[in-house]
């Protein structure tokens, strides 16, 4: 996967960054163009999970579906797009660190564009993602590391 790739170090338990990051209800927490988030499956969220996300991507809100397609539980997990102009494809790890005291969580975003999407994609949305990661970086943080 090319595109974005971010890595952050966290001053706490693998376990906890891991239940906050692949409950899709924390998304709009952390992710500063997610407006709502919203699991469209019973159960905890896995493997064939659909989570529904509305993101304000320049200047409106669109709405997009998206798919669990890999899980590994505490260590890995893919989601990908499945409707919309523009549709995400994100892979995020969790590895433990400091015997279990931190976590280094990496993370691969990468878009495809569909219809107007495949202008959107270089004009509105590779632009705002670049200047919108380090905000999410910075929310990630302040979620897990002071909650």
């Amino acid at each position: 996967m090319s595109g974005f790739h971010d890595e952050i170090y966290l001053d706490c338990r693998p376990e906890d960054v891991w239940a906050y990051v692949v409950d899709p209800a924390h998304l709009p927490e952390w992710q500063a163009s997610a407006v709502s988030a919203e699991q469209l499956d019973d159960g905890p969220f896995g493997l064939g999970s659909r989570v529904r996300v509305t993101r304000h991507v320049g200047g409106r809100d669109m709405a997009m579906t998206m798919e669990c397609t890999e899980y590994e539980p505490m260590r890995s997990w893919t989601v990908r797009g499945i409707d919309g102009p523009i549709r995400g494809d994100f892979h995020g790890e969790i590895v433990p660190m400091d015997e279990g005291r931190r976590t280094h969580m990496t993370m691969d975003l990468d878009f495809e564009g569909h219809g107007i999407g495949k202008i959107l994609l270089p004009l509105v949305v590779r632009p705002q993602v670049r200047k919108e990661m380090p905000r999410n970086e910075q929310l990630l943080r302040e979620h897990l590391e002071h909650a």
